[in-house]
């Protein structure tokens, strides 16, 4: 079997970035991920990505900043930080760069959405269930701190 030329392997690279692109916004790391399961070599991965951000098609701090903005409402900073860096690819300085540019979360909103939604009531709830309570709070990655000053609320 003949082997493409180079000029048509990055042509074919370009058009599957654009191609991935088309469906939904995604960080450069993820776009090198994707060219890279399709079987491109990592210098034609470099020129297709290089070619995608010249036109704007990519943009890491856009898409830091619309995930964090989109998904406040759910889930903590914390929670939201780590996702971006671990599943996103995202560096942790564009991360916090873009967090310090929004302003703090009010993410004691979100701990009494959770507490209502379990149907928490400080008033009649026990030990066992309070420390369940905060557990799964502090996984989601909501600050202890906030977690208990709103678990001291009667809402």
């Amino acid at each position: 079997m003949e082997e493409q030329p180079r000029e048509e392997r990055l042509l074919e690279a370009k058009r599957k970035a654009l191609h991935i692109l088309e469906r939904m916004d995604r960080t450069e790391a993820q776009l090198r991920g994707k060219l890279a399961d399709a079987g491109f070599e990592e210098d034609i991965i470099e020129e297709a990505v290089n070619y995608v951000k010249s036109y704007g098609y990519i943009d890491d701090e856009r898409y830091v900043r619309s995930y964090i903005t989109y998904r406040s409402d759910q889930k903590s900073r914390r929670q939201l930080m780590q996702e971006l860096q671990f599943k996103k690819g995202v560096s942790s300085e564009l991360i916090e760069q873009v967090c310090e540019e929004l302003g703090p979360a009010d993410e004691r909103h979100l701990i009494r959405c959770f507490l209502e939604k379990k149907q928490y009531h400080s008033t009649d709830t026990d030990e066992v269930q309070r420390r369940r309570m905060v557990a799964a709070l502090t996984r989601r990655g909501f600050s202890t701190g906030d977690i208990l000053a709103v678990m001291k609320e009667d809402f």
